[in-house]
This record gives structure tokens, C-alpha cells and sequence, in this order.
């Protein structure tokens, strides 16, 4: 009976390797279908996750209570899974170079915990080759099998989008690939039971990696490009959104629209494809042009911040600023690589006081990632200007009449990074107002 069978008839079980905002909503689908290992080396995180508390807002902790995930950080337990999958984030260094330690570590987790017959699929960003080239080897040293033989590996990119309780696990078309035909009929048999979508067999591991990492880089160059005309048309007066608004009017024109951008996905995978680019001597440039504008939107905003502050008659140095959400996207608590430090620093720079308030960041996160308190909005005094940086939902009825009661005396500005507010309604107002 081949592992597929066995795993679906729940003689094998399924383990799944980093329990993110990737793999705990993938260990719990799976294990509504199969038996899971839910693994991670944060035990503070594992033990939240057995009294049913949902960290990543992903699954929402009465599914997470629901679930039958055997959680665990002793990787001991992973002895008792053949299917494994690999679902740790894959970073970059200060030097804009992709940080393979958490895919390396844990493959060395797997390996000391490799058993015959087994399949290893990793589903974390990488460039293409990362899976045979650099985890295979890992796999086969700390396990002391031989892949191929004594067991396979296969790549299934992730497609999670955190926030987004549209397109979950199940609705998206899932890419998987096997080191050879068995293999690869096995991660899909594996993968179609729970992915409604359908699963798409892609020809090589390599094609599958390269997919993934495109997928982002796409997205990143349609968003710079947004960026660098939100500069051209402020500089012409004319109002970026409308102009959006009317082209989108054609049929063909692509939904994009400019704003900061960060977080594990589009802000990161890009420099994994450069970086293997340059490595077989070819220097990206259109991917590398967009990575700069976009790197650079968070200067541009604070410098836009400052020049309003000036119309306003503000003394700069000392002038008070609240920035309204800190997390790097909508509606998540996750600040992990969030762009909108850099308005924060760059209005540092300058000597302002900034102030930090977002109802759906996780504080602990945010101190210890960048040593930034996130204030309650209750807490803050009256300040100079006020940046709402992300369109959370909590967000999306602001009251300007309300907000101007947060202001001290004056012209008040506004600095409305996603364009959330309504112009019209601005334009009877006193405030100096200024949108990407």
C-alpha cells in the first residue's frame, strides 16, 4: 500500500514543521482529513496553541480547539510521522541576501527524525535549487538514508495570504512537485485531500521553487510601478486614486495601487531570485528597480509628513505625530517585517515625536522586533499630525470630526497612506491633507 493510502486511512501520520501563519492552518485542514504533528521549536507558541489559542488569527481559536493536531515541540514526536512538511519562514540578512538558517535548521530536525520510506516536502520560499542542493544533503547526513532510495522530497510553494479568509487553504489551487513520478503522485494524493481547488503537478522541483518566487517578484514590480506614478502625480497636483480609478475603467487594467511594502512574502522574495541570478553571473534590473522604490516609500511618506507640517505653520523639531496602524498588512497582528517603521525613523530623524497605536498589532511582538511601544489611543495626547498607515477594518469608519478632537491647535494634517479617506468630505474641512 503506497504512503498516500496509508496516510489517508490513518496508518501513517502527517507532520507539519513550523507552526506560522503558514503551517498552523495547514496542520489544521489536514488534520480534519488525516492524523497531524503539528511541530514547532517555540514552546511558548505550542502551549498557546494547546489551550486553543490562536496566535496568528489564521484558524481563530474555536477552530483551533476543534482541531485534533497533536502539538508538540519535542521533534522526538516527529519519529512517529513518514509525510513531512516544511513550512518555516524563509527571511533575508541586512545585506538584502536570503537567511536559509530556519529552512536549514529545520531540515536538520527532520533528518535526526527521518524514518525509511518517508517524503519530505517543503513548502518555504526559496530560489530555485535550494530543496536538492542545499536540504537534501541536510536530510541525508543527519539521517544517515539516502534520498531516492530510503526516502524522496518534493516542494508545494505556500500561497497563504495572512488576513485573507477568502482564498484559505482549501480554495487555492495548490502547485506541488516530486523528485520523480512516484513521488510526485504521492505529495499530490496527499495534498487533493484537502485542497478543494485542485492540485497543479508541475514538472520539476525547480520549476515549482521558481514559481513560487515569481509569483511575489510579479506583484512587487506592479506595486513599484504604482509607487513611482503616485510620485509623478503628486508632483503634477493630480490625485493618484482617481487617475487609478478611471484607467481601471479598461478591462485589461491590473488592480494594483501604491502603498508601503513589507511583511514575509513580496517585500522578500524578490532578492531569493536576484540573488541566485547574480550568482550565475546576471544582474536583475527591472526586479531590483522596483525592490529600491519600493524600500523607499516609507522616506517618501515621512518626507511628505514634514513638508505638511511645514504648510501648517508647525515648529518641526518637537512636533507631535500619531501614526494609526503598524502592522505590515490589513487586518493581522503580525509586524514582522512591517514598512511602516521606516516612516517612523525617517520622522525620528528629523526630530518629531512619534506616537504608535494599532488595535490589531501584537505589542510584545512589536517592542521586541523593533523596541517600539504601541500606545493605546485613549493614551495619546493631542498631537500635530496624524498618519493612518493601514486600512484595518477598525479603520474604515473614520470619523474626521472625532479625529480632529486628537489634534492640537491649528491646521491639522493628515496623512492618508492608502487613501481611506473620503476627498470630498476632506475638501469642506480645515484639514491639510495628503495621500499617496
Amino acid at each position: 500500500m503506497s504512503l498516500f493510502e496509508n496516510i489517508k486511512n490513518k496508518k501513517e501520520n502527517l507532520s507539519v514543521v513550523g507552526l506560522g501563519y503558514v503551517g498552523l492552518p495547514l496542520a489544521v485542514e489536514f488534520s480534519k482529513k488525516v492524523n497531524v504533528i503539528g511541530f514547532d521549536i517555540n514552546q511558548g507558541k505550542v502551549e498557546l496553541y494547546k489551550a486553543g489559542i490562536d496566535v496568528t488569527n489564521e484558524v481563530g481559536s474555536e477552530g483551533l480547539k476543534a482541531s485534533t493536531v497533536q502539538f508538540t515541540y519535542n521533534e522526538a514526536d516527529l519519529k512517529k510521522a513518514k509525510f513531512h512538511i516544511v513550512a518555516v519562514p524563509t527571511p533575508i540578512n541586512d545585506d538584502k541576501t536570503p537567511d536559509l538558517r530556519p529552512v536549514i535548521g529545520a531540515s536538520e530536525v527532520v533528518g535526526r527524525n527521518l524514518r525509511e520510506g518517508a517524503i519530505v516536502v517543503y513548502e518555504s520560499t526559496v530560489y530555485p535549487g535550494v530543496t536538492e542542493e542545499i536540504c537534501v544533503p541536510i536530510l541525508e547526513k543527519l539521517s544517515g538514508l539516502k534520498c531516492g532510495i530510503d526516502f524522496k522530497v518534493g516542494y508545494s510553494p505556500e500561497r497563504i495570504n495572512p488576513g485573507d479568509k477568502v482564498h484559505t487553504v482549501s480554495k487555492i489551487t495548490k502547485i506541488v512537485s516530486g523528485m520523480d513520478e512516484e513521488s510526485l503522485e504521492e505529495i499530490a494524493g496527499v495534498y487533493a485531500l484537502v485542497v478543494e481547488a485542485g492540485v497543479y503537478r508541475a514538472e520539476s522541483i525547480k520549476v515549482a521553487e521558481a514559481a513560487k518566487v515569481i509569483e511575489n517578484a510579479q506583484r512587487d514590480i506592479n506595486i513599484a510601478f504604482m509607487n513611482e506614478l503616485s510620485i509623478i502625480f503628486n508632483k503634477l497636483g493630480i490625485d493618484t486614486k482617481a487617475v487609478l480609478n478611471a484607467a481601471g475603467t479598461k478591462w485589461n487594467f491590473l488592480n494594483f495601487t501604491p502603498g508601503l511594502v513589507g511583511g514575509h512574502c513580496i517585500g522578500v522574495d524578490p532578492y531569493y531570485l536576484t540573488y541566485k541570478a547574480e550568482q550565475i553571473g546576471y544582474h536583475p534590473q527591472v526586479i531590483l528597480a522596483g525592490r529600491r522604490i519600493n524600500d523607499s516609500m516609507g522616506k517618501y511618506i515621512a518626507e511628505n509628513t514634514v513638508k505638511q507640517l511645514i504648510k501648517a505653520d508647525k515648529q518641526i523639531k518637537g512636533a507631535k505625530v500619531l501614526i494609526m496602524g503598524f502592522t505590515f498588512k490589513e487586518n493581522v497582528p503580525d509586524t514582522r517585517n512591517t514598512r511602516v517603521i521606516d516612516i517612523v525613523e525617517e520622522l525620528k530623524e528629523y526630530g518629531l515625536k512619534v506616537h504608535v497605536s494599532d488595535p490589531v498589532a501584537d505589542k510584545k511582538e512589536a517592542y521586541h522586533e523593533y523596541g517600539l511601544t504601541i500606545q493605546d489611543l485613549e493614551e495619546i495626547g493631542p498631537v500635530d499630525a496624524i498618519v493612518l498607515a493601514v486600512a484595518h477594518q477598525a479603520f474604515d469608519k473614520i470619523d474626521l470630526k472625532a479625529l480632529r478632537t486628537k489634534y492640537t491647535d491649528g491646521k491639522p494634517v493628515l496623512i492618508d497612506v492608502k487613501g481611506m479617506c473620503d476627498l470630498k468630505e476632506l475638501k469642506t474641512s480645515d484639514y491639510l491633507y495628503w495621500r499617496l
